[in-house]
């Protein structure tokens, strides 16, 4: 037992030290002055001043920016606050400087860290969201990177002291939550990526085949799906379905698969499941089986009914794609270095797992280059850079007028290097809305 329980506090060292019960946390809190976060630029993103009565205080610079990505360090800590905890009350000072430190009375300087965040990229996002409700999220395929996470409504975290009792006594008050990690929203149309893979996996050879003759409706006894605002788009293949994201081809091809084999699928995209991350997050919802009714998995097929996902669950499976199928594990923080700038401890690149073939990639990655060039996602078409994705507009309530406005898609198409994820809370059209904040974004990031 206790050889056991000395192997747990070395391989859980930064958890036991997290936990609020632990009084070694106070003591390096009393020692340390808490470590400065930085974007990846080496913009100040969180720090430690300390006024004329030698009282500290926690200064966020980009104020509202960061609000959700960074968080805060007081009433308990949220985002990366919470996440480098660890380090941020750590000393990795020089021996010459601790002396000096104690020599003036003084708390040593605290380990800094250096996350993966972009400031334009984030100022991009969080302008384009302007007033509405929703959340963007920008990642690197090939490594897991998070480039910007920006969630709305916002909060100044310089001023979480004053407004804290204010939240958490409104019951009705979303403002703490993260979106981009926390928030359940119906994927709408973005989920045809999901269900076309499945319609893929259970016809490798003939799925290009497929043809359908849209009249703007599919009815399956008493249930009818329609197309978005009633278009009729005639006669389509699998590709053009897609492109145009027509409801009834998509509800027919949901009745037509394997619903044990589709929920397979599900559970090896990680829907119900926990998720590679280090940081506050909800599962994405979805269950479906041979007991599953026609009208919900007509629901099901279009990314409605009882699906739920979050923009972070979205933007992996969409990144795994950009990716040949292969998933990074999202991360924000990068390195970690001393008052001296020396790197304490460096975070790298790590592959989770496979979510599909690289065939399956690659079909998925001709789909949604098509939604761009002929679809949903014109907007985006063009351009000096190519992109792929998909679009959605998922309704939410019982006024079928209302949706909101999804768009997930990486550039290069050809040879992903960024992939963005987008929701606007009642917005309407994804590829009215959501897209031009996308083009925004990847301009953003190919110096447009």
């Amino acid at each position: 037992m206790m050889g056991y329980t000395s192997y747990y506090a070395i391989t859980h060292q930064q958890e036991l030290i997290n936990n609020s019960y632990n009084g070694r946390q106070e003591l390096l809190v009393q020692q340390n002055t808490r470590g400065t976060i930085y974007a990846a630029g080496g913009q100040i993103l969180a720090e430690t001043q300390t006024d004329e009565d030698e009282k500290e205080h926690r200064v966020y610079p980009y104020e509202n920016l960061f609000a959700h990505a960074v968080g805060y360090a007081s009433n308990g800590k949220f985002g990366i606050e919470a996440l480098a905890n660890y380090y941020l009350i750590n000393s990795n000072a020089k021996l010459a400087d601790k002396v000096a430190s104690d020599v003036a009375g003084v708390k040593y300087p605290g380990d800094s860290v250096v996350t993966t965040l972009d400031v334009g990229l984030q100022e991009v996002a969080f302008q384009s969201l302007g007033i509405y409700k929703g959340a963007v999220i920008v990642s690197e395929p090939a490594t897991g990177k998070i480039l910007a996470m920006v969630s709305k409504p916002d909060y100044d975290p310089n001023k979480i002291d004053e407004i804290w009792q204010e939240l958490i006594e409104d019951k009705d008050s979303t403002v703490l939550l993260n979106r981009a990690t926390q928030g359940l929203y119906p994927p709408g149309s973005t989920f045809k990526i999901v269900t076309a893979l499945e319609y893929i996996r259970e016809n490798p050879d003939t799925y290009d085949q497929y043809t359908y003759q849209c009249n703007g409706r599919f009815t399956s006894g008493q249930d009818t799906i329609n197309c978005y605002h009633g278009s009729v788009h005639g006669a389509e293949d699998f590709t053009k379905s897609f492109a145009k994201s027509c409801n009834a081809s998509f509800a027919n091809i949901g009745m037509q698969l394997d619903r044990s084999h589709f929920n397979d699928t599900l559970n090896g995209l990680l829907f119900n499941q926990e998720l590679p991350v280090s940081f506050a997050y909800n599962k994405s919802k979805l269950t479906i089986s041979d007991m599953t009714s026609d009208a919900d998995i007509m629901q099901a097929a279009i990314g409605q009914g009882k699906t739920q996902i979050t923009p972070l669950h979205l933007n992996m499976i969409t990144s795994a794609i950009a990716n040949q199928g292969m998933l990074m594990k999202p991360y924000m923080v990068d390195y970690v270095k001393n008052k001296e700038g020396s790197i304490i401890k460096q975070f790298n690149p790590d592959a989770y797992k496979r979510l599909l073939s690289q065939e399956e990639a690659a079909a998925l990655t001709d789909l949604m280059k098509e939604v761009v060039e002929s679809g949903t996602g014109t907007k985006l078409s063009g351009l000096t850079y190519t992109a792929a994705g998909k679009t959605g507009s998922a309704e939410y309530s019982s006024v079928k007028t209302e949706s909101h406005a999804w768009f997930t898609g990486f550039a290069p198409a050809e040879s992903p290097e960024v992939c963005v994820t987008i929701i606007i809370e009642g917005a309407g059209s994804g590829g009215d809305y959501a897209v031009p904040i996308a083009k925004r974004i990847f301009d953003e990031y190919f110096g447009e």
